[in-house]
C-alpha cells in the first residue's frame, strides 16, 4: 500500500466528521434564525451562522436564500425587512429597518454593506434618546449591491441596477444602471453580458 493510499485512509472519517459538524451547524443555524422572526423560514434556505436579530423580528424572507455569517437583522416600531427569493447577503451586511426594507428576488448585496432605513433625529439633548426619521427602502430584482456600500433611508434601487463598492446612495437609482462614489452617481447603463469593474 502507497503513502498516498495509507493517508487517503486515514483522513476519510476525519473528513466525514468534519463535513458532518458543519452540516450541524448549518441545521443549527437556519433552526435558530426560524425561530426568531415572524415570516417562514423555507427550508431551502441555506444560514451558515446564526444571524444577530435585534427588534420585532418582522423578517420575512423567500426560497432558496444564501446567508453568510456575521449578518445584523434589526426591526423597530412599524419597520420590516422582506426578502426575495434567490437573495445572497454576504458576510457582515446590517439591515436595519424602522419603515421597511424590501429587498427584490434575485439580488446579490456585498459584504460590510449598511442598508438602513433611519436617522437619529439631532436637536436638543443627548442624539441616543432623540427618536428617529424614517423612510422604507426598496431594492429591485436582480440589483447588485457591491462591498461596503451604504444604502439611506428613502432610497428605491431599480431592477437590474448595480451599486459599486463602498458607494454612498443617497438618491433612487434607475433601472438597469450602473452607479458609483459618495454620493453615488451614474456611471452606465448596465450593457448585457459584460463584466462590471468598478
Amino acid at each position: 500500500m502507497s503513502l498516498k493510499a495509507l493517508l487517503a485512509g486515514l483522513l476519510m472519517p476525519v473528513a466525514r466528521i468534519v463535513n458532518g459538524a458543519e452540516s450541524l451547524r448549518r441545521v443549527w443555524a437556519h433552526a435558530r434564525f426560524a425561530s426568531r422572526i415572524q415570516g417562514r423560514l423555507d427550508p431551502s434556505a441555506v444560514i451558515l451562522g446564526v444571524p444577530e436579530i435585534h427588534g420585532t423580528g418582522r423578517i420575512f424572507p423567500g426560497r432558496n436564500l444564501y446567508f453568510y455569517r456575521e449578518l445584523y437583522l434589526e426591526t423597530q416600531e412599524q419597520g420590516s425587512i422582506t426578502i426575495g427569493d434567490n437573495v445572497v447577503i454576504s458576510r457582515g451586511v446590517h439591515l436595519v429597518s424602522f419603515a421597511g426594507i424590501r429587498i427584490g428576488a434575485d439580488s446579490m448585496i456585498g459584504e460590510y454593506t449598511s442598508i438602513r432605513d433611519a436617522n437619529h433625529r439631532i436637536g436638543e439633548g443627548p442624539v441616543r434618546g432623540s427618536g428617529h426619521d424614517s423612510a422604507p427602502i426598496e431594492l429591485g430584482r436582480n440589483v447588485w449591491v457591491g462591498r461596503g456600500v451604504t444604502v439611506l433611508p428613502g432610497v428605491k434601487i431599480g431592477d437590474n441596477a448595480v451599486v459599486g463598492a463602498n458607494a454612498v446612495v443617497t438618491k433612487d437609482v434607475p433601472a438597469g444602471m450602473i452607479v458609483a462614489g459618495v454620493p453615488a452617481r451614474p456611471v452606465r447603463p448596465v450593457a448585457l453580458n459584460t463584466a462590471v469593474t468598478e
